[in-house]
C-alpha cells in the first residue's frame, strides 16, 4: 500500500483520535468523482495493502464534494491498445477487480454516500459492509437505458440487499431514487442530514472499533459467507464477456 497516502484520486486519513479508523475519499470533485482508469488501479493499490494491515479496523469510504460518484467515467482509455483478448478481457474487468478487492476486505467497510451516486457508484456502496446517506443524496443505475449490461458483480449484491422485484425495477428501469427510498428499501441502512452525515459516520465507527477485534472480524467473515450463499457471486463469472459485447456491438452501431 501506498503508506503516505499520496494518491492522485484518492485522499486517504487515518483518524487521528480514533485509533484504527482509516478514511478513502474519492477525490475528483470537479468530476464528481467519476470512476477513471487510474482511481480503478489506486484504489486496488490501496486494498492490496489494507488486506494485510492489522492497524486498520474500519475503513470508511466516502467523497468529496457534492457527489459520492457519478460512476464509471466511460471516456477514459489506457494509452496503449490491448494487445489481444485476454487483455480486452482483463481491462474489461477492472472495475469488477476493484469490487471484488474492496468486498474481500478484512476490516468492517462503512460506505458515505455523501451525495449522489450513480451507476458503479452504488456497486461500490453495495461492496460496503454498512452504509450510511446524506438526505440530499439520490442513486441511479443507468447501464441498461446506455446500452450496457450491469457488470462488476452487481446484480447478487443488490439481489441480497433489495430482493429480486426491487432489483428488476432499478436495474430495468433506469430511474432515480432517493436516500429516503435507499433506506427504506435496504440499500443503506441510515440516513441523516447533510451536515450531520460525517458526525454519525464517526459515532458509527468509534462504536465499531470499541468491540473486541477477533469477535467483529468472525462475524463479518460469517456474514459474507451467508450473504453469499443467499445469492453467490460466482453467477456473474462471465461479466466481463458480457461488457466485451456490449463494446463490441456498440461499435458496430457507431460504424454502421
Amino acid at each position: 500500500m501506498n503508506r503516505s497516502g499520496d494518491y492522485e484520486t484518492l485522499q486517504v486519513d487515518r483518524d487521528a483520535e480514533l485509533d484504527g479508523l482509516l478514511t478513502i475519499t474519492l477525490n475528483r470533485p470537479a468530476k464528481l468523482n467519476a470512476l477513471t482508469i487510474a482511481l480503478h488501479d489506486e484504489l486496488q493499490d490501496l486494498c492490496a495493502g489494507l488486506e494485510t494491515d492489522p492497524t486498520v479496523r474500519v475503513v470508511v469510504l466516502t467523497g468529496s464534494g457534492r457527489a459520492f460518484s457519478a460512476g464509471a467515467d466511460l471516456s477514459d482509455r489506457r494509452p496503449l491498445p490491448p494487445v489481444n483478448d485476454l487483455d480486452r478481457q482483463a481491462r474489461a474487468h477492472l472495475g469488477g477487480r476493484t469490487c471484488e478487492m474492496l468486498d474481500r476486505l478484512p476490516q468492517v467497510t462503512i460506505g458515505a454516500a455523501n451525495g449522489l451516486a450513480i451507476g458503479g457508484g452504488v456497486v461500490l456502496l453495495t461492496c460496503c459492509d454498512l452504509r450510511l446517506a446524506a438526505a440530499s443524496a439520490w442513486f441511479s443505475i443507468p447501464e441498461v437505458e446506455l446500452d450496457l449490461p450491469l457488470t462488476w458483480q452487481a446484480l447478487p449484491r443488490l439481489m441480497r440487499e433489495l430482493g429480486p422485484a426491487r432489483t428488476r425495477e432499478v436495474a430495468m428501469l433506469c430511474e432515480r431514487f432517493t436516500s429516503a427510498e435507499a433506506a427504506a428499501w435496504g440499500l443503506v441502512n441510515y440516513v441523516h442530514p447533510d451536515a450531520e452525515l460525517p458526525g454519525a459516520v464517526r459515532t458509527m465507527a468509534a462504536r465499531l472499533l470499541s468491540m473486541d477485534p477477533l469477535s467483529l472480524s468472525s462475524t463479518k467473515r460469517a456474514c459474507a459467507a451467508l450473504a453469499n450463499a443467499m445469492v453467490p457471486k460466482e453467477v456473474t463469472w462471465s461479466d466481463a464477456e458480457m461488457m466485451l459485447l456490449a463494446h463490441r456491438q456498440q461499435a458496430l452501431r457507431r460504424d454502421g
